[in-house]
């Protein structure tokens, strides 16, 4: 499924982004470019990485209190 339209970004991406090491958007952006543009994905990247990182047992990056709050 596409998350990030402006960058055409799927899910999958972003996933795959996250199990390679990526831990906070930003990291997200830079792995696979999603977020970079208008932002209306944003939520929907947070959750990915919330869902993928506890699936890791990893921690998400500390300055993430979007992520803190979603758990």
């Amino acid at each position: 499924m596409i998350v990030c339209h402006c960058q055409a970004v799927t899910d999958l991406a972003i996933r795959n982004a996250v199990r390679e090491g990526a831990r906070c958007r930003r990291s997200v952006a830079r792995a696979c470019a999603a977020g970079r543009s208008c932002g209306g994905c944003t939520h929907a990247i947070d959750e990915i990485l919330r869902c993928e990182l506890e699936q890791l047992g990893a921690q998400p990056h500390p300055m993430l209190p979007e992520l803190a709050a979603a758990r």
